[in-house]
């Protein structure tokens, strides 16, 4: 959803659930440098909220991250989280962009769950439709207008012109995928409250999904069946995982209930892509998040599904010194969204 066009220099900006995430690159091309990148935490419930005062705190925090990160411009990119944004793949007539464009606002009411009249509408043509050789695939995406506007007055409060708003999903995908992939893969992301499913297929999502099962669900079972408290969960989730040998796998018992809720959602998506394109086999997953971090969760999928899991690196298209990788490959599994913002071609 672009804002403004012909923008060269911008960066990426992750409003996240537990933090605030800034990266800017320069370049063009498949590999860009690295100049900046920046984090802060933000407290769960402000970053959910949609109060005034909220948003104020919010609009404090992003000044303080300017401050620390000092991007050499004022344009900024803007990630869009799932739990805002419907994204789904429709066939249409062969019609041209303007025809397109009339036909979507006509059928608004039967494509998005929002009314339309309250919601900013996106679309790109994916190719001709598996399904149906007269029609083309399209990508679309419908965000509320409220949160646009609301986020939009809290970026602008501190100085910054907005180029566009892209949904996470684009933005994840964009930063995992190698260019030039063409077969199907996998991204799981898991982030505190959700995780976002995205099947990518030529370089394009074909499926995307958010499903409200993330870190906090996992932590949780570990405290409820552990009996134990929440810090303590977060230590063994993160230490011990879905390992059956450590703790005489007291944790993997703990959380394997919750952990297989999500993989029965995996294999839901899985076979929805692959019931519209037929004979086309998910042959890679990419996990980023929490889904990278847990011990032995890579490792389980792969085992459950047959095929080869990748642990996702957010900075695979950027270049930077050397002595930084450890550095940058330590925060790589939070930083995709943020990257894949900064990564685009404006």
């Amino acid at each position: 959803m672009t804002v403004l066009s012909g923008v060269s220099s911008f960066f990426g900006l992750d409003i996240g659930t537990t933090g605030m995430r800034l990266v800017e690159l320069r370049g063009s091309g498949t590999t860009r440098s690295l100049v900046k990148y920046a984090y802060v935490p933000i407290d769960a419930k402000l970053s959910q909220s949609d109060s005034k005062v909220d948003q104020q705190k919010l609009s404090q925090i992003l000044q303080n991250l300017i401050a620390e990160a000092r991007p050499t411009t004022k344009h900024v990119a803007v990630g869009i989280p799932s739990s805002r944004v419907f994204t789904t793949v429709v066939d249409f007539d062969h019609l041209s962009m303007s025809e397109t464009a009339k036909a979507i606002s006509y059928q608004a009411d039967s494509l998005i769950p929002t009314p339309p009249a309250e919601s900013k509408i996106d679309w790109s043509v994916l190719g001709d439709s598996p399904k149906d050789k007269t029609k083309v695939e399209l990508l679309l995406s419908s965000v509320p207008n409220n949160f646009i506007e609301s986020r939009l007055d809290m970026i602008e409060s501190v100085g910054l012109n907005v180029i566009a708003f892209e949904p996470d999903s684009i933005a994840l995908s964009r930063a995992l995928i190698s260019p030039g992939s063409a077969g199907p893969q996998l991204i799981i992301d898991i982030g505190q409250q959700g995780t976002d499913l995205i099947i990518v297929m030529n370089e394009a999502p074909r499926l995307v999904r958010a499903i409200p099962t993330g870190a906090e669900a996992i932590i949780r079972s570990a405290m409820q069946n552990l009996n134990i408290d929440e810090n303590q969960a977060n230590q063994f989730v993160f230490k011990f995982g879905v390992s059956k040998d450590k703790l005489e796998g007291n944790v993997f018992q703990a959380i394997i209930g919750t952990v297989d809720m999500l993989v029965g959602e995996i294999d839901k998506s899985i076979k929805f892509f692959q019931a519209r394109y037929p004979g086309v086999a998910v042959g890679q997953m990419i996990v980023s998040g929490a889904a990278a971090t847990i011990p032995e969760l890579p490792l389980y999928l792969a085992n459950k599904f047959g095929v080869n899991v990748e642990i996702g690196n957010a900075w695979r298209n950027v270049a930077f010194a050397a002595d930084r990788q450890n550095e940058l490959l330590a925060v790589s599994n939070s930083f995709s969204v943020a990257v894949g913002l900064a990564e685009r071609s404006e």
